[in-house]
């Protein structure tokens, strides 16, 4: 039986356990303590979720839980500020993401890096823009390698959960 939004109760079921493993992805990186050298550097664990959608159920499922990852943890965890560069970085990174992968010719890795340092410069121009000023893009260059380095490690660590969610057949 299919619902109004032509999901079935099976379909319905992944991407609630989706939102709910990004939920929980969100809670461990908040527990893991600030790396001091680098303010605001996060691991972008739930990005992972996300990557893994984009490779395994497309673009429109990858934004969906993106965006309700985004309002979840911030009514959850955050703040309206929080919400904001969440949702600049986010979106951009999930743009770039999505393009990258219909571009064709890059890794998993690769589009997950340039996933990584767009949601640094989505966040960057949400601060230039809320802080009203552009002395604050000095920090993207810190920001484009914790970005990268971030991004790799989650590519990779999405190519092998792809890899193995197609060779356990749970995605058709």
């Amino acid at each position: 039986m299919k619902n109004t939004n032509g999901l079935n109760a099976k379909q319905l079921a992944f991407y609630a356990l989706m939102i709910a493993l990004a939920l929980i992805l969100s809670c461990l990186e908040a527990l893991i303590p600030p790396f001091f050298a680098v303010p605001g550097m996060k691991l972008g664990l739930t990005n992972l979720v996300v990557l893994i959608m984009l490779y395994m159920r497309g673009a429109k499922s990858a934004l969906f839980i993106n965006a309700v990852r985004i309002i979840l943890v911030s009514l959850l965890f955050g703040n309206g500020m929080g919400f904001i560069y969440s949702l600049a970085g986010g979106l951009l990174s999930g743009i770039v993401m999505i393009l990258l992968k219909k571009a064709g010719g890059f890794s998993i890795a690769a589009v997950s890096v340039a996933g990584g340092v767009a949601h640094n410069i989505g966040q960057i121009i949400a601060a230039i823009f809320l802080l009203n000023t552009a002395s604050i893009a000095w920090y993207l260059a810190v920001l484009w390698f914790t970005g990268a380095a971030s991004g790799a490690v989650i590519g990779i660590l999405g190519g092998l959960i792809c890899k193995k969610l197609r060779d356990a057949r749970l995605f058709k």
